[in-house]
């Protein structure tokens, strides 16, 4: 906890900061191994974000307070690493790591003293502490009109002459740039002295007024029949017609009236409504638009799922070239990435081991220019960070080409550094014919890389291993699915130091010969897809015994990654992606993690993982009824404009549709699109059905993309990928990924085969939701 200390004037420490950093202050800003640019660094009124110039980004020069990981005193970052230890003093240095590939902002200062203000203001700003007029304050404004924070800005960069008022040719302006057709004939009626246009200076709005104007102009067509199909046809919903509106349309049992009581208190902005205990349009319209009208289920925020069963009953989140930030030719290797990862949720990440100066191992991508980490720094890191966001295991892919004295090392600091994370002494290896779960190896590191057998001596200097060293009794199937994937497989042979060896807690095996429980294989792509072509079946019955790793082909020197979706199909747990490449295969990952409160394990389908299941057969699961989805889109919501547009917010209006895409099982994988509507980016209305049918809705995602229809193409505008299990019924926004305000209405209704609505998809009562909305308040 932070304390509040008081300066002699009795100004506390901390509003001294606040004062200091919004008044700004002149530092250097370090890149590279250049000499550093000279900047003026200053927090923005709101106490929302940091913010710089000059510099050729303009307004978007800036990191919000919210997107800052931690803040390092000193010179602790690789930026300053590259400098002369002399040229700084340390008492003037600090980074700031921020954003989702936890990238450095690394600063120095022309004294210590200006170097700790900005260091304690940070931290007191991160710790979400602040004063009546700056978080609290936003918070409250935020929960009551949710649609004009985003635009206080823009409103100040309208206003060209500065007099506080914007005239009608200000206002036209600024609707372009919100991307909304500018209509004379609404904005006219809109200016009557009766509506927005209130005061003596007729013909302009001032900010308060152009509040009032575009809360008229963003009020929902969908929303307002919606509520007036619940409440008679009255400007409001009672308590009754909520619950109605719960139990029908959200598929919510158990809703009672003094939960229905909760939602007009929290969300209800007009203290007449509030007296009378109703909901009007804006509360209405405040709460659908909070996590409660969220399509994204709210329990599947945190591990729900068994998580006792063996591990190669999950699917595990992994990452390949874990290291790499961009290319495997040229890019730059960094240890921030392990750090990036594993606070993404993944729990297998790779680490790439060569001989380096100096007797240190170091971290790279072998026989290429990319440059080199040390593996010491490596495993610091991942000790830091491996737990932070959740308790369930580590898996640390070894990669090892270094020579025996140099495994020395690589022991050394695997038992120093992560001490009791890799001791497995209190899991009986000899007892679990299966690998032990998830729950059981909580806290621990399991690291994987090839292992010497167990005759060899721990004293000995050296020992050979080669993927036909194992012997293991097999059941005559184990043997039988094991020679079927084993003709497809290269076998390999090279020196392990014994102590390294011991290190070791799970041992991998290119072959698929003689395996054990403990054993596990990885694969590039282009075998795992040889092998699924031939034998889809006997691959997904592997793959219920053994951990199988999937990386993608040595051809992708671009960290290019494969579609994921088929290898999960046949069952395979460690399907490895680039996560320095941003995109669909990505996007596609996180949806699937985020199923189980992104904790890097998804317990698989039970076809997959017990009897017999092809994925490749038009009839996978015989006997079992099919599912249909049918989604109803409605309307848009401040669409914003592609952005590789050429002119930015001075571009065209956009003319958006939505394609809705099912990736699963061959057999249910298909898209369908909406109408395009023209000239509307902020509120366009669409209100088609699509409808699909499913045979495993398990394993199945659904993607939701928006597009701006050209006449020579189609420009991306943004996406939002869920998992089908994740879905709630009803009516629920769909937020685009990245994007604060941007979202689809839309309506989910889920039935079987025979057309009987499925309520399994809804929530069994309402206090989940009620907590969820509390949490968020």
């Amino acid at each position: 906890m932070l304390c509040v200390w008081l300066t002699p004037c009795g100004l506390s420490a901390v509003e001294r900061c606040m004062c200091t950093m919004q008044t700004g202050t002149q530092m250097t800003k370090l890149k590279g191994k250049k000499k550093g640019l000279v900047r003026f660094f200053y927090l923005d009124e709101h106490k929302s974000c940091i913010r710089w110039r000059p510099s050729r980004k303009h307004d978007k020069a800036k990191i919000t307070i919210d997107s800052i990981h931690e803040v390092c005193e000193g010179k602790k970052s690789e930026i300053f690493q590259r400098y002369a230890d002399s040229r700084f003093d340390p008492n003037c240095c600090f980074s700031i790591y921020h954003g989702d590939h936890v990238e450095s902002l690394d600063l120095v200062s022309t004294n210590g003293d200006e170097a700790r203000t900005w260091i304690t203001g940070l931290k007191y700003l991160m710790a979400g502490i602040s004063d009546e007029d700056s978080l609290a304050k936003r918070q409250r404004k935020r929960d009551q009109y949710p649609l004009l924070c985003h635009y206080v800005q823009t409103f100040s960069e309208a206003d060209k002459n500065g007099d506080g008022n914007l005239s009608l040719g200000e206002v036209l302006q600024l609707l372009h740039k919100l991307n909304w057709l500018t209509l004379t004939l609404i904005l006219t009626f809109s200016f009557h002295p009766q509506k927005a246009d209130t005061d003596d200076n007729q013909g302009s709005l001032a900010f308060e007024e152009f509040c009032t104007f575009y809360k008229m102009m963003s009020t929902r067509r969908g929303l307002y029949l919606i509520m007036l199909s619940y409440s008679n046809n009255k400007e409001f919903m009672d308590l009754n017609d909520l619950v109605r509106f719960m139990e029908n349309e959200q598929k919510m049992a158990g809703v009672t009236r003094e939960y229905c009581l909760e939602i007009v208190s929290q969300f209800e902005p007009c203290s007449q409504n509030l007296q009378n205990m109703v909901l009007g349009i804006d509360g209405f319209t405040n709460y659908m638009r909070s996590p409660a009208g969220d399509i994204f289920k709210p329990d599947h925020h945190h591990v729900h799922q068994d998580m006792t069963q063996p591990l190669c009953n999950y699917f595990i989140a992994s990452s390949h070239n874990t290291y790499l930030t961009g290319d495997q030719l040229l890019s730059e290797s960094r240890v921030d990435m392990y750090a990036y990862v594993l606070q993404a949720g993944c729990r297998c990440v790779e680490v790439d081991c060569w001989d380096g100066p100096d007797g240190e191992p170091i971290v790279h991508h072998g026989y290429t220019l990319t440059s080199k980490i040390l593996f010491k720094d490596v495993i610091e890191t991942i000790n830091k960070y491996a737990f932070t966001k959740n308790q369930y295991p580590v898996i640390l892919s070894i990669e090892n080409h270094c020579t025996v004295p140099q495994q020395k090392k690589m022991a050394e600091y695997l038992l120093e550094v992560l001490q009791d994370k890799v001791d497995l002494s209190t899991v009986n290896m000899n007892e679990f014919r299966k690998l032990p779960s998830p729950e059981l190896l909580k806290g621990k590191i399991l690291v994987k890389g090839k292992k010497l057998p167990a005759n060899i001596d721990d004293d000995a200097e050296e020992g050979d291993v080669s993927d036909e060293d194992s012997e293991e009794e097999e059941d005559e199937d184990d043997t039988q699915i094991n020679t079927d994937v084993r003709t497809l497989l290269p076998t390999r042979s090279f020196s392990i130091l014994p102590r390294l060896s011991v290190c070791l807690n799970l041992c991998v095996f290119w072959s698929a010969a003689y395996l054990t429980s403990w054993q596990v294989s990885s694969l590039n792509e282009s075998i795992v897809n040889q092998i699924m072509a031939l034998k889809p079946a006997q691959l997904v019955r592997f793959n219920q015994r053994q951990l199988l790793r999937v990386y993608p082909s040595n051809y992708r020197v671009d960290s290019s990654n494969f579609n994921p979706q088929p290898f999960w199909n046949a069952g395979c747990h460690m399907v490895a992606l680039n996560y320095q490449t941003e995109g669909r295969m990505l996007e596609l990952n996180r949806a699937k993690f985020s199923t189980n409160g992104n904790c890097g394990y998804l317990l698989k389908p039970r076809c997959m993982n017990k009897g017999f299941f092809n994925p490749t057969l038009e009839d996978p699961l015989p006997g079992q009824s099919k599912t249909q989805l049918v989604l109803k889109i409605i309307s848009g919501q401040q669409l914003p404009k592609p952005k590789d547009s050429m002119l930015g917010d001075r571009g065209e209006i956009i003319d958006p549709f939505v394609e809705v895409e099912i990736i699963g099982l061959p057999i249910d994988c298909c898209k369908q699109q909406t109408r395009v509507v023209d000239d509307n980016g902020f509120n366009p209305m669409w209100e088609e059905s699509l409808v699909f049918t499913l045979h495993m809705t398990q394993i199945a995602l659904v993607r939701f993309q928006v597009w701006d229809h050209d006449p020579i193409g189609q420009n991306f505008i943004g996406q939002r990928t869920i998992a089908f299990v994740s879905m709630m019924p009803g009516y629920r926004h769909v937020y685009l990924e990245g994007m604060e305000e941007a979202s689809i209405f839309v309506h989910v209704a889920v039935n079987d085969i025979t057309g009987k609505v499925g309520l399994s998809t809804g929530l069994s009562f309402a206090l989940p939701v009620l907590l969820l909305l509390k949490s968020k308040a």
